[in-house]
C-alpha cells in the first residue's frame, strides 16, 4: 500500500481543523481514524496490480547507435470490470537514459493502453530493463496498491561511428587508385585490368603482342592496384584501452578507427576481419561479405568493454597468425606505453613482421601537449616536465618500432580514424598490402 499527496494534504487540513475547532486528544483520534479508514477503503477498492497484464510491444533485442534515441513501448491491459488509474514506472539501467521517469495512465475496464519510454543511452553495450513498478490508485485518490513486475527487455547500443563523415573523401581517393584510373606500368601491388587500343605516347612495354596479332591495331595492357587483399584489425581491449581521453575510453576511438577502415577497405575490394582480445578473445568477425561486414562488426563491438588486465601479446600474435594465413595488413590498435611495448609486444614482433605488414595505431592524449606548454606556476612547470617526459618516451617507442618495420600512426581520438585510413590508402597505392 502507498499513500498519495492528497492524503497528506487532508492530514494537514485535519490538523488545522483540530487545532482550531476541537483541540483535544479525542479530536485528533477522530480525524485520524476517519482519514485512516478512508485511505484503507480507497486502497482496498483500487484495481489489484496482479490482475493487470503487462507486455512488451516488441520482442527480441532492439538496436540503436550511441547518441541516438529509441522509443520502447509497454502495453498495459486491464481485464477487470473497474477502471484502473495507474502511475507506472518502466525502470531501466541508469546509463539507458530512460525518460520520463513516471507515466500516469487510465485504463478503462476491458481495454489496454500503450506506455512509451524514450531511451537515450550514454554507453555502448546491452542495456536491460530492470522492472516495472505499478501503483494502482483508488477512486478517492488517497491511497494506492503497489506492485513490481518483471517485464524483460533489452536494447543493444551500437558504436556511434562518428568517423563515417570522413568516408566520402577517402572513397574518392580510393577510386583514383583502383580500376577507375588504370595505369600502363606493371609493378608491385598491381593486377591486370583491361586491354585498349594503343595511342601515341603509350609505353611500348605495355603492348600486348598476342592481342595485337589478333587485331588490326596495336593493343596495350592496363593495370590497377590489386584487390582482394586481406586486412586484419586487431583491437587491444586490455588495460591500455581503459584509459580515458576526454570523455571516452581509448577503446571507443579504437572501434571508430576499425569501422572506418573496414568500410573503406571493403569498398576497395579487400577482405576485412576483426579480432578483439586481452587475455582471451573477446570478439571475432571472420569471412563476412562486403554487404554484411559493417552490421557484423558493430554487433560484435557493441558489448565490448576494456578490462583492467595486461593484454597477452603472445595470444595476440598467435591468434593473428592463425587468422591471417597469407600475407596481410595487420592493423593493431593498442597503446604506445614504453614498458608495455618492451615487455609485451617486442618479443612477438618477429613472426608478425616476417609474414605481414604491421600497422600500429595508438590513441594519443591531446591534453599532454597542453600540459607540456604550461608555465603558470611551480606546479604547472612540474606538470609540464612530466608531460614532456611522457611524450618523449612515447616518441622513442614509436621510432624504435618504426626502425623494425612497423608502420606507426599516433594521433588523438578524433584524428586517428582518418589518419589510419590515409595510411591504408598509401600502403595500397604502394602495393604493400
Amino acid at each position: 500500500m502507498a499513500v498519495t499527496g492528497r492524503l497528506a494534504l487532508l492530514v494537514a487540513l485535519g490538523a488545522l481543523v483540530v487545532g482550531l475547532l476541537w483541540p483535544s486528544g479525542t479530536g485528533v483520534l477522530v480525524v485520524s481514524g476517519v482519514l485512516a479508514l478512508a485511505a484503507a477503503v480507497d486502497a482496498l477498492v483500487a484495481v489489484p496490480v496482479r490482475s493487470l497484464r503487462l507486455e512488451r510491444e516488441r520482442d527480441g533485442i532492439a538496436t540503436l547507435r550511441l547518441g541516438t534515441s529509441l522509443e520502447v513501448a509497454l502495453r498495459v491491459a486491464n481485464p477487470g470490470r473497474r477502471r484502473a488509474s495507474l502511475v507506472l514506472r518502466d525502470a531501466w539501467e541508469p546509463s539507458a537514459g530512460a525518460v520520463p521517469a513516471r507515466h500516469r495512465v487510465v485504463v478503462p475496464a476491458g481495454e489496454r493502453r500503450r506506455v512509451v519510454t524514450t531511451l537515450t543511452p550514454t554507453r555502448r553495450g546491452d542495456r536491460d530493463a530492470v522492472r516495472v513498478t505499478v501503483r494502482s490508485i483508488g477512486p478517492l485518490g488517497l491511497a494506492a496498491r503497489q506492485g513490481r513486475r518483471d517485464v524483460p527487455a533489452r536494447v543493444r547500443v551500437l558504436p556511434a561511428f562518428g568517423s563515417r563523415r570522413h568516408l566520402p573523401s577517402r572513397l574518392a581517393r580510393l577510386r583514383e587508385l583502383d580500376g577507375r584510373r588504370a595505369v600502363q606500368i606493371r609493378g608491385q601491388g598491381t593486377e591486370f585490368d583491361s586491354l585498349r587500343e594503343y595511342v601515341a605516347g603509350d609505353d611500348v612495354r605495355s603492348i600486348d603482342w598476342r592481342a595485337s596479332a589478333r587485331s588490326t591495331d596495336l593493343v596495350v595492357r592496363t593495370w590497377r592496384p590489386e584487390r582482394d587483399r586481406h586486412v586484419l584489425v586487431v583491437i587491444d581491449t586490455g588495460r591500455s584501452a581503459a584509459g580515458r581521453v576526454g570523455d571516452a575510453p581509448r577503446l571507443d576511438a579504437a572501434l571508430d578507427t576499425a569501422l572506418l577502415l573496414a568500410a573503406l577497405a571493403s569498398r576497395g575490394g579487400d577482405r576485412v576481419d576483426l579480432l578483439a582480445l586481452d587475455r582471451e578473445v573477446r570478439a571475432s568477425v571472420l569471412g563476412a561479405t562486403a554487404g554484411d561486414l559493417l552490421p557484423a562488426l558493430v554487433t560484435a563491438m557493441a558489448p565490448l568493454e576494456p578490462r583492467l588486465v595486461e593484454t597477452d601479446m603472445r595470444l595476440l600474435a598467435t591468434a593473428a597468425l592463425a587468422r591471417a594465413g597469407r600475407r596481410s595488413l595487420v592493423v593493431l590498435v593498442t597503446g604506445l606505453d614504453e614498458a608495455a611495448v618492451s615487455e609485451g609486444l617486442d618479443p612477438v614482433l618477429g613472426p608478425l613482421l616476417h609474414r605481414h605488414t604491421l600497422l600500429l595505431a595508438a590513441v594519443a592524449d591531446p591534453e599532454l601537449a597542453t600540459m607540456a606548454a604550461g608555465r603558470g606556476d611551480a606546479e604547472a612547470v612540474y606538470t609540464a616536465a612530466a608531460a614532456g617526459a611522457a611524450r618523449d618516451a612515447r616518441r622513442r617507442t614509436a621510432e624504435r618500432l618504426a626502425r623494425r618495420g612497423v608502420e606507426i600512426v599516433d594521433a588523438g581520438p578524433e584524428d586517428l580514424p582518418p589518419a589510419v585510413a590515409d595510411r591504408y590508402l598509401a600502403l595500397k597505392a604502394a602495393g604493400r598490402l
